[in-house]
């Protein structure tokens, strides 16, 4: 045995096999090809029966034309029973009325260009989906669903690393994705397909759907539907055509991808993003999620690693570098506040656009290996651009590599340990002329010998990222698409029970994610150190719990991991009072308080991990809103979670919006609204924020006040603030109502 145990070997043994360059496997049983969905449609029927239980991916990968195609025919066709198993169904935004749906019509007509809705969706939105129609999700598009209660029945709360088992299980019997295809040699039998942005579920989904099969259990259809405009992932992404039954391919499939529009970034997220920055360690590893609060995160760590000096003045504005602060110890024994050296590895079940930004800013560079003793090496200070040595031979001896076995030699030559021109035969390396010398790395004299005539060049096939599903703006996606594909290959899409848990190697992982920080988002928490975020306490599901429980047991596995869960202090909707979402309690958890770890938000960061009861509340409400410290305080007393007459130190009641404006708001430029760009042309940001001014003008002021102003309104003369009026249909004022918009939008542009 070299490394690990006999199944840590094998597994090594595996993945080194599926890097190898594809081999085509003529005794495989080839998909049927069509270039019409409808065909399709009619083939899964006559394989399957009219009780269609089909799997498709969260998110991207959902072959929607089929989809809809299926949904069509049982629409027309109600004996046909369809069961869709999903989750995450992406919809376009509906845009509001007035001045808001005026701007943002065109801009979603713009960035949705091209991109087909499914038509499942659209029926769920407007209350007639028809009865032999269900839709069972695990995971909503947040807050779309509140409201749709046959959605809500039909939610299957699951973590994101059983998935594919409750989608079996609940009867599936087709499962079908978009795919990138790549032509080969032999024509189908030499074709390659990519599961690009989701090998997430699939390929765990369709072993299950094989074994059922072979078993007699059920009749199953696996089908791919070819999407040229997806980026090829190559790697655990890439299958051969043996994988599916039937496959669409036809150039009218290829068509634009769902994006995201980046979401701007408030002052509240910025600094969340910086106090969390700080506990990250270079040479460690990073999981973040999508959204505002990620992009700040990422933001902030570019910020700590291209122009510390200012990373650093903030910090202290923000008293995080106050040594008699809570936090002080957390950040120097944990995390980190320099440049970063030796970088990030990526482990994150979502590849979002900040790792890509990451990447750009050369900290996502830190690059694992599938093999335990070769990572434990680089970790322990190895070189890893020096071409392999004697030294590396040693430290594989020193790990109990004492004699190759042929799957061992197969890894180590996969990842350039040895040349590609040595051979393996009967206990033996072959060098390089044909000399044959004991794969036994414990004698010194054949150690020797391979260091010298069997190594490779350099270090090869290293991997910054591991991820299960891709979602993001459209640069994002042609970015992918314009990396070469030595670049591409550096990211490793694969599946969730990799990416989301320990179980396949613990000890291979454990080497390769060493402190690893994986940073979620939660919309409350509790002073117990309980976190919310997927759900209300009334039982409504607002998103689901998705991989956050698997990331945040797997930060407590990992002897150098933290969870860290970003919550927002307070929360405001348009038009109310805020409220803290630092609550006593709530009928509802996400992360029970057994696994409370850090929590972050706004005003600094809560170390709970072995804490007290007592210790958890306190560290809470240090970073709670002062406007509701005072309730909380006494409710902890009540329940004797705090002792009386405790009082919050001095240095954390003054957490205050007014606060963070006046550390944040001089340093403005440092923290943009889009730090990473925006789909929003420079008008529509101009408009964007005048209808904020407007809003928040108009409930302000009492109606009657408004109107002498209007009607006092001058034509304006400037040429861009015309441009304006005209972009959201009020270059003329056709009535009141009308002549009121224009005139607080007017002042608004002006900036009076």
């Amino acid at each position: 045995m070299v490394v690990g145990g006999a199944g840590a070997v094998a597994i090594e043994f595996r993945l080194a096999e599926e890097r190898r360059e594809p081999t085509m496997n003529v005794d495989a049983r080839l998909p049927e090809i069509f270039e019409d969905v409808e065909a399709c449609v009619e083939a899964i029927l006559a394989r399957v029966g009219r009780d269609v239980r089909i799997g498709v991916p969260l998110g991207l990968g959902k072959p929607v034309e089929l989809v809809n195609a299926l949904y069509a025919r049982a629409r027309r066709d109600s004996g046909i029973q369809l069961t869709i198993l999903t989750a995450l169904s992406l919809e376009r935004p509906v845009p509001g009325e007035g001045l808001e749906g005026a701007l943002m019509g065109p801009f979603l007509d713009r960035v949705f260009a091209g991109v087909p809705r499914l038509a499942y969706t659209e029926a769920q939105r407007e209350g007639r989906l028809p009865a032999n129609v269900r839709v069972v999700e695990f995971f909503f598009q947040p807050g779309s669903r509140l409201g749709d209660a046959r959605a809500q029945r039909d939610y299957i709360s699951t973590n994101y690393t059983f998935a594919a088992r409750d989608v079996f299980g609940q009867g599936c019997n087709v499962a079908a994705q978009m795919v990138a295809k790549r032509e080969g040699r032999g024509g189908l039998a030499g074709v390659r397909y990519s599961m690009s942005c989701n090998p997430d579920t699939s390929p765990e989904l369709a072993r299950m759907l094989r074994a059922a099969e072979a078993a007699g259990e059920r009749k199953v259809a696996v089908v791919g539907l070819v999407n040229q405009t997806l980026p090829y992932m190559e790697l655990d992404a890439e299958t051969g055509p043996e994988m599916f039954d039937f496959v669409v391919d036809h150039p009218r499939y290829t068509t634009a991808l769902f994006s995201t529009p980046k979401t701007p970034v408030a002052t509240a997220d910025h600094a969340i993003g910086m106090h969390a920055s700080a506990l990250l360690r270079d040479g460690g590893t990073l999981q973040i999620g999508i959204g505002s609060l990620g992009d700040a995160l990422v933001h902030a760590t570019i910020l700590r690693h291209r122009d510390n000096e200012a990373y650093r003045e903030v910090l202290g504005a923000l008293g995080v570098l106050d040594a008699a602060s809570a936090h002080h110890a957390l950040i120097e024994g944990w995390g980190g506040l320099g440049p970063f050296t030796r970088g990030l590895y990526g482990a994150s079940e979502m590849f979002v656009d900040g790792f890509l930004q990451l990447m750009r800013a050369g900290i996502l560079k830190r690059r694992v290996y599938e093999m335990r003793a070769l990572q434990e090496l680089l970790d322990g200070g190895l070189d890893e651009a020096a071409a392999p040595s004697a030294a590396l031979l040693d430290g594989l001896v020193a790990r109990g590599a004492q004699f190759l076995r042929a799957e061992d030699f197969a890894a180590l030559q996969h990842h350039g340990v040895f040349s590609d021109e040595t051979g393996y035969e009967d206990g033996h390396l072959i060098a390089e002329g044909g000399a044959r010398i004991p794969a036994y790395l414990a004698d010194p004299e054949a150690r020797r010998a391979i260091g010298e005539r069997c190594l490779g060049a350099g270090l090869r096939r290293g991997v910054v990222l591991h991820g299960g599903f891709f979602l993001g703006p459209r640069d994002f996606y042609a970015a992918l698409s314009a990396m070469s594909d030595e670049e591409r290959r550096t990211i490793c899409m694969t599946g969730v029970e990799k990416v989301n848990q320990l179980d396949l190697d613990p000890p291979l992982y454990e080497a390769q994610r060493i402190h690893a920080r994986f940073v979620n988002t939660g919309m409350m928490a509790t002073l117990s150190g309980a976190v919310v975020s997927d759900g209300l306490e009334d039982g409504r599901v607002i998103s689901g719990v998705g991989g956050q429980y698997n990331f945040v047991a797997q930060a407590h596995q990992l002897s150098t991991g933290r969870s860290i869960l970003l919550v927002r202090a307070v929360r405001q909707k348009e038009g109310s009072e805020a409220t803290s979402n630092i609550v006593f309690s709530y009928g509802h958890c996400t992360i029970p308080r057994h696994l409370r770890d850090v929590v972050v938000t706004e005003y600094g960061i809560a170390d709970l991990r072995g804490k007290t009861d007592s210790e958890v509340a306190k560290a809470l409400l240090n970073v709670a809103d002062a406007r509701f410290q005072g309730a909380l305080l006494e409710q902890a007393i009540r329940a004797s979670k705090i002792e009386p007459g405790y009082k919050i130190p001095a240095r954390h009641r003054d957490n205050t919006p007014e606060r963070l404006a006046r550390v944040l708001g001089p340093r403005a430029a440092m923290f943009p609204a889009f730090p990473f760009g925006s789909d929003f042309t420079a008008q529509e940001l101009r408009l964007v924020r005048a209808l904020q001014a407007v809003k928040a003008r108009v409930r302000a002021t009492p109606k009657w006040k408004l109107l002498p102003q209007a009607l006092r309104q001058e034509e304006p003369s400037e040429p861009e603030l015309r441009s304006d009026l005209e972009r959201v249909g009020l270059g003329r004022a056709q009535g009141i109502e009308d002549r009121v918009a224009r005139s607080l939008l007017i002042e608004a542009l002006r900036g009076e």
